[in-house]
């Protein structure tokens, strides 16, 4: 089990397994898992969607460039980025400073039969359906791009196959 030269970083659209391929990885190579998400809901003592609702998106954001600026000279980890976090220019240089990033792909059918049951998705609420979750994939779409080090299509793969892709390319 060789461990990481440095951080790999899962971006991507909600449900296109970033969470359960952190796992598979952190498994992997013996490095730590981190789920950016948990550690903020851990840090506020409050749901996301709580997050948004009383303090908005703007202060959900700054906490996740503040946690990913704690990521710099640490040990390497495989850090589950939460959907958005990708979206701030800020946040995709500080990953790039100490890390992969690599994203998750799926098609809209498959992140919907992925999310459809989940309520822990605030960006969905009201909108839990192929059309509107291609739409927001598709606005998302250029940032994530261009913030991947290396893209990688989830549908259809075991975590197995999709981590030892990822292995592959970014190398131990």
């Amino acid at each position: 089990m060789a461990g990481l030269k440095e951080h790999i970083f899962l971006i991507g659209f909600m449900g296109c397994g970033k969470s359960t391929n952190a796992a598979c990885l952190a498994e992997m190579t013996g490095a730590r898992q981190v789920e950016m998400d948990q550690m903020i809901v851990e840090n506020e003592g409050m749901a996301i969607a709580d997050i948004f609702k009383e303090k908005g998106e703007p202060y959900f954001r700054e906490l996740e460039t503040d946690l990913i600026k704690s990521f710099a000279g640490v040990e390497p980890a495989v850090i589950s980025c939460g959907g958005g976090a990708v979206l701030k220019e800020e946040n995709v240089r500080l990953m790039k400073e100490c890390g992969k990033i690599v994203l998750l792909t799926a098609e809209p059918g498959t992140i919907y039969e992925r999310v459809k049951d989940s309520t822990e998705r605030p960006v969905l609420n009201g909108n839990m359906n192929v059309g509107y979750i291609e739409e927001l994939m598709e606005k998302r779409r250029p940032k994530y791009e261009a913030a991947a080090d290396v893209r990688v299509a989830t549908d259809g793969k075991t975590a197995g196959e999709i981590c030892g892709e990822i292995l592959e390319i970014c190398g131990k």
